[in-house]
């Protein structure tokens, strides 16, 4: 596959297409050159900090019923917990790409990975609610910083395998998601410790990531004494606004020009697009096995279902972004996802015992509109400071879109003690969805239309 196929996505020639930045204290090693950094060391750290983005969420669903009641948790607070993520993701990751100029992405990635470690480790010993809360907080946190500088280092360290390479991470992602919630339950058995071992025992595979990332800055470290001073820090933007290059006319200087993202109807509707998607997976992460147990199904099945929906999407979440980039609308793509989602609530709704395996794996396929997401959101920048500001911005407002779907869920359940409201709650939500989604989905970036 050659780099023109994979990198179509740039639309305007290299020459032109990076904004000249300000370089980074020399300090920073981290935007040592490539060349410098062997990129499979690099590709090996993404994808095991992308396997430990879920686990923190997935492997509390299927021990939702432990927790509360070891913790004493109404059903609403639970959906508050459900909704944590997406609140720590939304106000942390808008402060994603400011910490990064500071200490560049790659560092700001090795702390990320050690906050999760620690909160995983620390919450499992939480005395109560509110320590459980403050502490997966704290996790969250370190998910919320990597999950807005993924898209950045991939623009930035591998603009010509966009595609592959987004794929990659995605699926590492979804094997993270679908591992946590099928040895969420077994795991807590065999160690008889109860739901604290279950959750605690994930905060030794970020501490994996953790080791690889601090390689990637002692490596990137080692080769700093060969940067000189007019190597150009791209990909992170600058605590206020983010520049473009003006294509140079008639000779004269490149002049940046402010790149104002929120003016942009394409980012808005990435945003929407994003949140929407973000609601849809939480709750299934969230609540899902609690649909399968009121139906009958034991709690290690469920989360063994749990696992099928995320590992369902695992192959798609490499080839769906690949093939995303060579499409100049995405638009088909936003609306099969669609589709499926909305077979997976009917069933769910009306038969949840009947095929939960059906509705597990269109569920699963449903989901794929995150890796779209993530994808759209590379595809709708030239450049990889665009694409760090759009990351933040689609990532920041979208997540904070999506906070209030999975306590509402929770509500409903309680209010209702059934699932026909808050499945048509995900209904109307997931048809909102696709009319965002095939708005984002246009071609063109958003530099032509601020």
């Amino acid at each position: 596959m050659s780099a023109t196929e994979i990198g179509s996505d740039a639309h305007t020639p290299a020459t032109s297409a990076e904004p000249e930045l300000r370089p980074e204290p020399r300090s920073v090693a981290d935007d040592a050159a490539p060349a410098r950094l062997p990129r499979i060391l690099l590709l090996i750290a993404i994808t095991a900090a992308a396997f430990n983005l879920r686990p923190a969420v997935a492997s509390f669903g299927p021990l939702l019923d432990q927790v509360r009641g070891s913790l004493r948790m109404s059903p609403a607070l639970a959906g508050v917990l459900t909704a944590l993520p997406s609140l720590c993701f939304a106000l942390l990751g808008l402060s994603a790409p400011a910490l990064a100029r500071r200490i560049g992405p790659s560092a700001t990635v090795c702390a990320g990975m050690g906050a999760l470690a620690l909160g995983l480790a620390a919450r499992a010993l939480a005395p109560d609610t509110a320590v459980f809360l403050v502490l997966s907080a704290l996790a969250l946190a370190g998910i919320a910083v990597s999950n807005v500088l993924m898209p950045v280092l991939v623009k930035r360290y591998f603009p010509d395998r966009v595609g592959p390479v987004t794929g990659l991470y995605s699926m590492s992602l979804a094997l993270g998601t679908s591992v946590a919630a099928a040895l969420a339950v077994p795991l807590t058995s065999a160690l008889g410790g109860g739901w604290r071992v279950g959750l605690g025992i994930w905060s030794l595979a970020a501490v994996v990531a953790l080791l690889l990332w601090l390689a990637r800055l002692a490596a990137a470290r080692g080769g700093s004494s060969e940067r000189t001073a007019a190597t150009p820090s791209a990909g992170v933007p600058s605590a206020g606004v983010p520049s473009v290059a003006v294509p140079p006319v008639l000779g004269a200087a490149t002049a940046p020009v402010p790149l104002r993202v929120g003016r942009s109807r394409t980012a808005w509707a990435l945003t929407l697009f994003f949140g929407l998607q973000a609601t849809a997976a939480y709750a299934i992460m969230g609540w899902l096995p609690q649909i399968f147990q009121d139906a009958g199904i034991s709690a290690t099945e469920s989360g063994v279902l749990l696992a099928v929906t995320m590992a369902v999407s695992a192959p798609l979440s490499f080839l769906i972004p690949t093939y995303a980039v060579r499409r100049p609308n995405q638009s088909p793509i936003v609306l099969a996802l669609a589709g499926c989602g909305l077979i997976a609530y009917a069933g769910l709704a009306f038969a949840p015992a009947a095929a939960p395996w059906v509705w597990a794996a269109l569920a699963g396929l449903s989901g794929c509109a995150f890796p779209l997401a993530l994808t759209m959101i590379g595809l709708r920048s030239r450049s990889a400071e665009g694409v760090a500001r759009l990351s933040a911005f689609c990532q920041g407002f979208g997540y904070l879109v999506s906070v209030p779907g999975p306590v509402l869920i929770g509500v409903l359940y309680q209010r209702e003690h059934g699932w026909y409201a808050p499945l048509a709650l995900l209904t109307v939500l997931l048809l909102a969805q696709a009319v965002a989604g095939c708005r984002a989905a246009r071609p063109g970036q958003i530099e032509d239309e601020v």
